[in-house]
């Protein structure tokens, strides 16, 4: 964690993790430190400031249970999906589920280029340092900034109550949708956050369990 300060924490295979070493994550995610105990009870605390990115497959398999092709047991993979606890997902902002892509897909024509979205990522980290100062981004707004800075409108109060309710967010929950909404409106250049952009944001909270 500290030798990705300032920088990304990629884990890969994430299903594979023991989950006592992913719990291990939760407290420098909201400190943006970690505290290593060595021998003599000595310890020392160094910076881990950094953004988590992690993949995982669907179950031990890799093919997922809808595939038609998966050879997990129902315990087997629900026992994968826990090495992610509620309290660890909680502090992901955004989890997407990316599928197998058909060919028709792979044959067509590439995805955006990246110069127009590099482009669109510098204007909006210059709106962020203007309003927070030189440096800093919304994802190190405090719930304070969030209600000050954060502009919603009536419709992006009422889309953030709706979603509140209907998706059951911890205060945690509600303070990264309101920063996730306002970064999606700083990328497409809107002053205030509107229900569309808190909307967006919300489809991209992991879903709690049917």
């Amino acid at each position: 964690m500290t030798r990705a300060h300032r920088g990304v924490l990629f884990l890969d295979e994430l299903g594979e993790f023991r989950r006592d070493a992913l719990e291990a994550l939760r407290q420098p995610l909201e400190d943006g430190s970690v505290v290593v105990s060595g021998a003599g009870r000595r310890s020392v605390r160094l910076p881990c400031r950094f953004s988590l990115v992690a993949a995982s497959n669907p179950c031990p398999c890799g093919h997922g249970p809808d595939s038609g092709e998966c050879n997990c047991n129902p315990a087997a993979v629900a026992r994968y999906a826990a090495k992610l606890s509620g309290a660890l997902a909680d502090r992901i902002e955004i989890a997407l589920a990316v599928g197998r892509p058909s060919a028709e897909a792979m044959a067509g024509a590439p995805g955006e280029r990246s110069e127009p979205v590099r482009a669109r990522v510098a204007r909006a980290r210059a709106l962020q340092a203007e309003r927070l100062g030189e440096g800093r981004c919304n994802a190190e707004m405090s719930p304070d900034q969030i209600r000050t800075a954060g502009k919603l409108d009536a419709g992006g109060e009422r889309a953030l109550r709706d979603g509140h309710r209907r998706l059951g967010l911890t205060g945690r929950g509600w303070d990264r949708v309101a920063r996730v909404a306002r970064t999606i409106a700083d990328l497409a250049g809107s002053e205030g956050v509107g229900s569309e952009h808190v909307a967006e944001a919300l489809s991209l909270r992991r879903k709690p369990a049917a």
